[in-house]
């Protein structure tokens, strides 16, 4: 080669060089990426649209909720819940890809290769040094090429299967999580069902008497100013009215927002105005007809917190299994058919077999440290186990008492109701002879309506204990057939019929009087 071919050939090779780098920088600038702020319009349109859907899609409310109605409804639109509902819904769908991974692997490519001269070559001689063929070429400039492969790796398969496994146990762990949160829900509903129940019952009339307290509590102001009786009396009385005030407004505190919690529950529009079947209040409470061993044993069995870490050492066993298959060889099989358009080939197809074998040993080394690791890991895992076995029997031994005092509590409040009630009638009796002051009657009137705040209270921590029973004990707040894709009526008639079965005394007296 002289000079100046040689000149020629470095110009061009500097051409493409230049080329190369010129197109290199173009990409790097095209993958320069700056953060890029939501603007306020786009933040308005966002918060618009979340709020239009997250009450989206509902059955319009057409009457008074009782109960079962608020637990349907909560079943179906509760957004806590349909998340757990779509991240079992993911797991699911994420075990049947993991099956696809046992399957054998089936590639095809389709190949292009050019280059700007020929792919020519020499041959020594190994014996004397001397060039033994001139410069030649077994391949095209430009030629396409392709294949489909199928190939199957032992290795892996045995990997995807125990992978599968895995997937497995997270969709039956996504399923507890999903029982735990509903469990919650339904407990959260039953309590403030009853208060929001009090508060429709009853702050009306709270208002009302409101009024005439006001009326007595100045009354009294104006008996001490005319100092035509001891003062001592009048501020007697106004002390006694204010301290039945406090204490009523003590008690009313919670119930003027059980509305909204109980709506908030039911996903409902937090200004939608909706009526409660108010219940009755004579309902009968039996005792728990299983003993502490008893629910204990179930609670240990049924409880999802327990039941997900049961899955979690599962799942942990079945690692220590894919640690050890990784440690072993490996052997893959393939077979495929090939194709290209290369002229100089003297088949343009064929098909092609084979095997290879290899083995990773450093796993090996490393499976030792992987051991201790999953050894670890179950340690955890069981000494979680044992923490929570506690735990539950704590919950389960308290939801016990806590019944029982809670039954207690509502049979004295009961009782005093009824004094209270007969007393009101004789102050009332009393003052229609004009034996007894109209501030008296305002006196008893408001102690009478402490007395029913009282009991409503008493019922709706009666309520919220009966349902922390089942909820300790683990026992499932809606059966496995139940499903939020049906309507609100046939879920609340499901759940009025499990709950009468169960003998809650609302859904007894709700299907005695249907």
């Amino acid at each position: 080669m002289d000079v100046r071919s040689f000149r020629t050939v470095r110009r061009s090779k500097w051409r493409q060089i230049h080329c190369l780098g010129l197109l290199a920088t173009l990409a790097l600038t095209g993958c320069a990426v700056t953060p890029e702020v939501m603007t306020a319009p786009a933040q308005e349109a966002r918060a618009a649209g979340l709020l239009a859907r997250a009450t989206a899609d509902q059955e319009p409310v057409l009457a008074p909720i009782d109960l079962y109605t608020a637990m349907a409804r909560a079943i179906k639109y509760n957004l806590d819940y349909r998340v757990e509902i779509m991240d079992e819904a993911l797991k699911i769908k994420d075990l049947d890809l993991a099956h696809y991974d046992m399957l054998p692997k089936l590639v095809g490519s389709l190949n292009f290769n050019a280059r700007d001269n020929e792919s020519g070559s020499v041959s020594k001689s190994l014996l004397t040094g001397n060039t033994s063929l001139e410069p030649s070429t077994s391949n095209e400039r430009e030629y396409f090429d392709g294949d489909l492969t199928m190939s199957w790796d032992v290795l892996d398969f045995g990997l995807s299967y125990v992978r599968a496994q895995q997937r497995g146990d997270q969709v039956l762990q996504a399923e507890e999580n999903k029982r735990k949160v509903i469990q919650r829900i339904i407990e959260d509903v039953r309590s403030a069902y009853w208060r929001a129940a009090s508060a429709q019952r009853l702050l009306g009339r709270a208002r009302e008497l409101e009024i005439s307290t006001q009326g007595a509590i100045a009354q009294a102001h104006r008996q001490q100013r005319s100092r035509l009786s001891a003062p001592l009396p009048a501020l007697s009385y106004e002390r006694e009215l204010l301290s039945i005030r406090r204490d009523l407004e003590s008690l009313t505190r919670e119930l003027n927002v059980a509305k909204q919690q109980l709506a908030a529950l039911m996903n409902l529009p937090p200004d939608q105005d909706y009526q409660i079947v108010v219940p009755p209040r004579d309902l009968a409470w039996d005792d728990l007809n299983l003993s502490y061993n008893v629910m204990l044993k179930l609670a240990i069995q049924n409880r999802p917190e327990l039941r997900e870490v049961a899955y979690k050492l599962r799942s942990n066993e079945r690692e220590g299994t894919a640690a050890l298959l990784q440690a072993l060889p490996n052997l893959k099989v393939f077979v495929g058919a090939n194709w290209s358009d290369d002229d100089f080939l003297y088949h343009s197809d064929w098909a092609s077999w084979g095997a290879r074998a290899s083995w990773n040993l450093l796993n090996v080394f490393s499976l030792p440290a992987q051991q201790d690791r999953i050894d670890a890991q179950g340690q955890l895992l069981d000494a979680r186990a044992l923490a929570l076995t506690t735990a539950v029997a704590t919950q389960v031994s308290v939801s016990r008492v806590r019944y029982e005092l809670r039954r207690g509590e509502l049979e004295t409040a009961a009782q005093f109701l009824a004094v209270q009630d007969k007393i009101e009638g004789q102050v009332e009796a009393g003052y229609r002879a004009d034996h007894v002051s109209e501030q008296t009657l305002i006196r008893e009137q408001m102690n009478t309506l402490l007395a029913e705040v009282r009991m409503d209270q008493a019922l709706a921590d009666l309520q919220g204990a009966y349902g922390n029973v089942y909820t300790a004990t683990g026992i499932d707040a809606v059966d496995a057939d139940m499903s939020s894709d049906d309507s609100v009526s046939e879920l609340a008639s499901d759940l009025r019929r499990l709950w009468a079965n169960r003998g809650d005394g609302l859904a007894l007296a709700w299907g005695a009087s249907s």
